[in-house]
């Protein structure tokens, strides 16, 4: 558990984690309101810990993704080869999220709802996670790999490649069929052919039935 740097963020955290404990009781979304009249807690209290119900939302939100940035910067800074990398850079967070689904799937479900209806407060941490990708990207290049593709072009694909495995709420409509080996192969597939070079699969003008 990371340690508050200051006694208000400590405070803040502390509430941020009831409020996720009461989410959970409630199966609902808690706010400032609910949490002053259900916890017992001071609302002039809370409104000089929280700004709105959003800044209580982006508490929470710094707690759902505490763990997958540790993960991220553990990985980024490890000596793996950029495959290996890239396998553990989405693996690991892939281990997170699933356990967090099957541990409670309804509250899994209106966090990822939640999350949805306040994507751009949640923005900044999928830049973060872009970030940390595009260094591992930069790493393959240096050798060898993902030839011909600009940075940005190869995070893009590569985002559209492993999504399923990325994004919450693929394990609301997926779930079992995502696993570890399909990820591996995922991975093997970018690395033995993703490129620049233009393999003609758009050289065809229009379908034709063979004869």
């Amino acid at each position: 558990m990371a340690i508050a740097s200051d006694p208000r963020d400590a405070e803040r955290r502390r509430i941020a984690e009831l409020t996720v404990d009461l989410t959970k009781q409630r199966g609902e979304e808690v706010t400032l309101a609910v949490l002053s009249a259900e916890a017992g807690l001071s609302r002039r209290r809370l409104e000089q810990l929280f700004v709105d119900d959003d800044d209580l939302f982006d508490a929470m939100a710094a707690l759902w993704f505490e763990e997958h940035i540790a993960i991220m910067e553990e990985v980024v800074a490890s000596e793996l080869p950029p495959n290996r990398k890239m396998y553990e850079f989405f693996l690991r967070r892939f281990h997170v999220t699933r356990e967090r689904f099957r541990n409670d799937p309804a509250y899994f479900a209106l966090i990822c709802e939640q999350g949805a209806a306040r994507f751009e407060r949640v923005r900044s941490y999928v830049d973060l996670a872009d970030h940390y990708l595009c260094e591992v990207i930069v790493q393959a290049q240096a050798d060898g790999f993902l030839a011909g593709l600009e940075i940005d072009e190869a995070l893009s694909l590569i985002n559209q490649m492993v999504s399923s495995y990325t994004m919450p709420e693929a394990h609301l409509y997926i779930g079992e069929r995502l696993n570890e080996d399909k990820l591996a192969r995922i991975v093997d597939a970018i690395f033995i052919g993703l490129s620049g070079e233009d393999g003609g699969a758009r050289g065809v003008n229009r379908l034709r039935i063979a004869n």
